[in-house]
């Protein structure tokens, strides 16, 4: 049987000519079983700007952490992207309010909840680990810290998410809506050339949420786990049902017990079908271990995970568990 031991054996024989041909076969054999090696990027979505921005700072020499974020300010600050930063969707009060954590490879954390008229949530989340003893600032205290640190107020509110807002108050149906689009949440994770692992995830939560409501993007452990002894995983689509599961740590955890990180994010949206609710909900996880091995997996179809690594850049279509529910 062919394996990619097999085919880079048979090259060395059959001469220089046949070992770029057979090579180039073994490659395409590891990207097929989700192998990009370092350094490399993975992000949640179709956020191929995101991780080219990362890719570069990595490319430059900087570190993972200083990757994760910079891939994350690129969603943060696109007003197309109406599930994270500026563009937003409010919440069912007409406010754009953001969470965010980060991890470094040294296990250090830190979160910003319900934090509002502050972009670049990602960053505050990131000072908050570096400067005070703690892990999470929620609400007035993470933006009274931001403009502390230098951050600026801004209006996150678009005129396209307002005009959705109002658009969504004509039926007075105060239930949060789910983005179902080939967008949401970013969760972006990195290797450095020192093999470190860093992650990072920033969204505005559920459209339409009830005011105060926070999801899994800023939970460590839930939205968010590094260990950089094994490796990091995040999560995108509806919180609640991620916060139920604590998804992340349980794929690092998996991952720490030699399961592939694919096969680690599998099993981990196999747990969620045990979530008993009235409609059809989407999560997905990406990860990766310290070999550079990722997985992507999703509950429902249409999940995209962005890969940069030494071999360029390529969107994956996860896998998904279930087949895709009528009306979704």
């Amino acid at each position: 049987m062919w394996n990619r031991r097999n085919f880079l054996g048979a090259g060395a024989i059959l001469g220089m000519g046949m070992d770029k041909v057979l090579k180039q076969i073994a490659e395409d054999l590891d990207r097929a079983a989700g192998k990009a090696g370092f350094p490399m990027v993975i992000a949640t979505w179709n956020n191929e700007n995101a991780v080219q921005s990362a890719w570069r700072s990595l490319s430059q020499g900087k570190s993972a952490l200083d990757a994760v974020e910079e891939g994350a300010k690129i969603a943060e600050a696109n007003p197309e992207d109406t599930s994270v930063g500026y563009g937003g969707f409010p919440d069912r009060e007409g406010n754009v309010t953001l969470d965010a954590c980060i991890m470094d490879s040294e296990g250090n954390a830190g979160s910003v909840v319900f934090l509002e008229e502050i972009k670049h949530a990602v960053s505050v989340a990131r000072m908050v680990m570096e400067k005070t003893p703690h892990v999470i600032l929620a609400g007035k205290g993470a933006q009274q810290f931001a403009l502390e640190q230098g951050f600026i107020r801004e209006n996150l509110l678009t005129p396209f998410a307002k005009e959705a807002y109002h658009k969504w108050l004509v039926k007075s149906q105060y239930q949060p809506v789910i983005n179902v689009e080939r967008h949401d949440t970013i969760g972006i994770l990195a290797i450095d050339k020192q093999k470190r692992l860093s992650g990072a995830c920033s969204t505005s939560g559920l459209a339409f949420k009830m005011r105060g409501r926070v999801g899994d993007s800023p939970i460590i452990g839930a939205g968010l786990y590094v260990d950089n002894e094994i490796g990091a995983a995040t999560a995108t689509g509806l919180g609640e049902a991620v916060l139920k599961k604590v998804g992340a740590f349980s794929i690092v955890e998996m991952m720490r017990q030699g399961m592939h990180p694919q096969k680690a994010c599998k099993l981990a949206i196999k747990r969620l079908t045990s979530i008993q609710t009235k409609e059809a909900f989407q999560v997905a996880y990406i990860a990766v271990n310290k070999k550079g091995e990722f997985g992507a997996f999703s509950l429902l179809p249409g999940f995209q995970a962005s890969v940069m690594s030494v071999k360029g850049f390529e969107i994956i279509e996860a896998e998904a568990l279930l087949p895709k529910p009528d009306g979704f």
